[in-house]
């Protein structure tokens, strides 16, 4: 366990955020390895499966994930009070509520999948791979939800190392289950989603094994098995916005993939392998973001509001740094590393040609994503849920509006400018809200140093 709510707020949220990015370096090294591994050893097609496939996983299990994700912040402002009874309260909760979640979330994903797969113009040659995928993954997610429960709970209390372990010992069973599968065995397609849902059910034991091992103010007793509307509430309060916020952006998501099936398979094997190393290059400025949730939901907690403030104006700075570098890198040298996804034969030069349209539409607009992230989880941290998901909205708008608009003008340039065009309609609603809360904390801030001179002169 650790405080974030002393010492230098820079140091605490660089050193919170270094295993928290590694953590999620190793989770999109997952779907990395399942690229790679899938692109070559089984083709562009089996490669489009799982790239489709993706956006539609992301609808589904980042609503649950989303969930876990919020009612974090729950237990991460309990913790910053020193209400341990709370915290351990939280734990309780969040788990009863998400497994209910997760329940319900599977009977949905296995037995519509293969709708929602037609709905999104699935190419035939796809079709039957993308849902074998689909169903494997989506049968099981209750593998994910485990891991992504605890870690967050371990988040929360400020522990961000063990999730870190956990994962990176996942991702090697992963790469080796996925090799004995495909490679060995001659599974196909459904040998990488097993070995993601056994590498992804062994991160979640051991996670769990750790809490009730070494974190005790996370170590739920028999007394603390109940709750009560009030307590539900809250976690739905700050749980249910910020899964139906991921659910909206994956749903423009889902909007822009169907545009682009209908572009054939050399457009979604491209935009597959292009967000790939996309999300590489982001995830700094999502893990900063992330730790800002928690560290301005402990320091609410504990009432240091000037710490937010000062936190909030280092990462940004640290933030926009790192997505200047990353739009010039990806711009320069994205599509050679695509080169790593593709096998031989006449579909690889045109898949490259359109994976650089993607780098330089996508990577040129970064300071506005790395913006966005900071904003966005800060003013979830503060209890501010809604206004997020309002941006969702303007997210999918914007993705909608290039799959029905730009998409036909454009082609497939039309698809990718959805992305950063979603960024921006993000920030116009986050921008006003966040100058609010903002003015709102200085004034606080101010309100504790006249009281604290006052004691002083005292």
């Amino acid at each position: 366990m650790h405080s974030l709510t002393e010492g230098k707020p820079l140091k605490l949220i660089i050193f919170f955020t270094i295993p928290l990015l590694l953590g999620n370096l190793f989770q999109q090294l997952y779907t990395f390895t399942d690229t790679v591994i899938v692109g070559r050893a089984l083709g562009v097609s089996a490669l489009a499966a799982v790239s489709l496939a993706a956006a539609l996983n992301w609808l589904l299990v980042g609503f649950a994930q989303g969930f876990t994700a919020g009612t974090a912040i729950v237990t991460a402002k309990r913790f910053g009070a020193g209400d341990f009874r709370g915290v351990r309260q939280s734990m309780v909760t969040t788990i009863l509520c998400t497994v209910i979640l997760t329940i319900f979330m599977t009977f949905i994903a296995v037995a519509f999948n293969k709708q929602i797969l037609e709905l999104m113009q699935t190419p035939k040659n796809v079709m039957t791979q993308a849902n074998i995928f689909l169903t494997i993954l989506l049968g099981f997610m209750f593998t994910t939800m485990s891991y992504n429960l605890a870690a967050n709970a371990m988040r929360a209390v400020g522990n961000s190392r063990a999730p870190l372990i956990f994962l990176i010992v996942a991702v090697f069973i992963n790469i080796a289950l996925e090799l004995l599968f495909i490679v060995v065995f001659h599974w196909g397609i459904a040998g990488a989603a097993f070995a993601t849902v056994i590498a992804q059910l062994i991160s979640g034991i051991v996670s769990f094994v750790y809490i009730y091992k070494v974190l005790p103010v996370l170590q739920v007793h028999r007394g603390d098995w109940h709750t009560d509307m009030n307590d539900i509430k809250e976690h739905l309060r700050f749980g249910l916005p910020m899964a139906f916020q991921n659910s909206i952006i994956a749903i423009g998501g889902v909007i822009l993939q169907t545009a682009l099936n209908t572009l054939g398979t050399d457009s979604v094997a491209s935009s597959g392998a292009a967000s790939r190393i996309d999300q590489l290059a982001t995830l700094p400025m999502m893990s900063i973001g992330i730790t800002m949730a928690t560290f301005t939901a402990q320091n609410l907690g504990a009432r240091k509001y000037s710490r937010i403030l000062e936190g909030v104006k280092k990462a940004l700075i640290v933030g926009g740094i790192w997505a200047v570098s990353m739009s010039i890198l990806e711009i320069s040298f994205g599509h050679y590393i695509v080169q790593l996804f593709l096998g031989s034969g006449s579909q690889q030069v045109h898949v490259l040609e359109l994976s650089r349209i993607y780098f330089i539409i996508n990577g040129g607009a970064y300071i506005l994503l790395s913006t966005l992230f900071l904003i966005r989880y800060t003013l979830q941290g503060l209890g501010n849920t809604y206004v997020p998901t309002i941006a969702g909205v303007f997210e999918l708008s914007m993705r909608a509006f290039a799959a029905l608009v730009l998409v036909a003008i454009f082609g497939y340039a039309g698809a990718v400018m959805g992305t950063p065009l979603a960024w921006f309609g993000s920030l116009t609603a986050l921008t006003p809200a966040w100058l609010s809360a903002h003015k709102k904390l200085k004034k606080l801030s101010d309100g504790q140093k006249i009281n604290k001179k006052f004691e002083e002169a005292d």
